[in-house]
């Protein structure tokens, strides 16, 4: 009981943030769902509740997506995919992991202190967050801190910025999902449809409490919430890279 009511509690808390921010589901969620039911299991269910938190958070925000910016980070995180999926198979996940967390934080350190310059939105640079971002989410399982350098960069609206990442990660997500239902789909947690439906319900309420936070959490803080997010996602990358080391 106490085992479902944490995760429960975990989904609302990623559903919301995934609201207020545009990101931070996994972030949030998967430290929690990956200790409560194992690391394969936890993971398919934080790909399932982000993928669904984001496809029900597209139709709130639809008017402010930018959609040519989807769609290049979509095709160059497709992109980005491919040479992950064989690197994965040639270095060392410990090895992989660290790496990217530490290029991650360094990144976000400089970006920050530097921010009086600004990076002119140039095609280029959002194709180059896709691709890092598509190649860190099959590396690592990060996918988000890399696009929210890229908005912090150029200065990118965090109200576009937010609503143009739920199609974005609803497609990542859904892609990655089709991939393990075809390659692995013993990996697919065997829950109870009562705990399906109490998942699905966790993941409205976390959007419905995220979606009235939101009209009163101003887009600067909600961009400092973003920039600890990534701050987290590189952390816990490195972290888990170490213990894989260890271990």
């Amino acid at each position: 009981m106490l085992t479902t009511g944490l995760v429960l509690g975990a989904v609302v808390m990623g559903a919301g943030m995934q609201r207020i921010t545009g990101m931070g589901f996994a972030l949030v969620a998967a430290p929690f769902l990956v200790l409560l039911l194992g690391p394969v299991e936890g993971v398919v269910l934080v790909n399932v509740c982000g993928a669904v938190t984001a496809g029900a958070i597209i139709f709130r925000v639809a008017r402010d997506i930018d959609w040519k910016r989807y769609a290049a980070l979509t095709a160059s995180a497709v992109l980005g995919i491919v040479p992950a999926a064989f690197l994965i198979r040639l270095i060392p996940p410990a090895v992989l992991e660290i790496s990217i967390g530490v290029i991650l934080a360094v990144g976000l350190t400089v970006l920050l202190a530097l921010k009086s310059a600004t990076l002119p939105p140039r095609r280029r640079y959002l194709l180059t967050a896709g691709g890092l971002s598509g190649f860190m989410n099959t590396a690592a399982g990060v996918g988000g801190p890399a696009v929210s350098m890229y908005s912090i960069a150029t200065r990118w609206q965090h109200k576009s910025f937010a609503a143009t990442m739920q199609p974005y990660f609803f497609t990542i997500g859904a892609l990655s999902l089709a991939s393990k239902a075809l390659t692995a789909p013993a990996t697919f947690p065997s829950l109870p449809v009562a705990m399906w439906a109490a998942v699905a319900g966790a993941c409205l309420v976390g959007l419905v409490l995220g979606d009235a936070a939101a009209r009163f959490v101003p887009a600067r803080a909600a961009q400092i919430l973003l920039i600890v997010l990534a701050y987290l996602g590189a952390a816990a990358t490195i972290v888990r890279g170490l213990l894989d080391a260890v271990g």
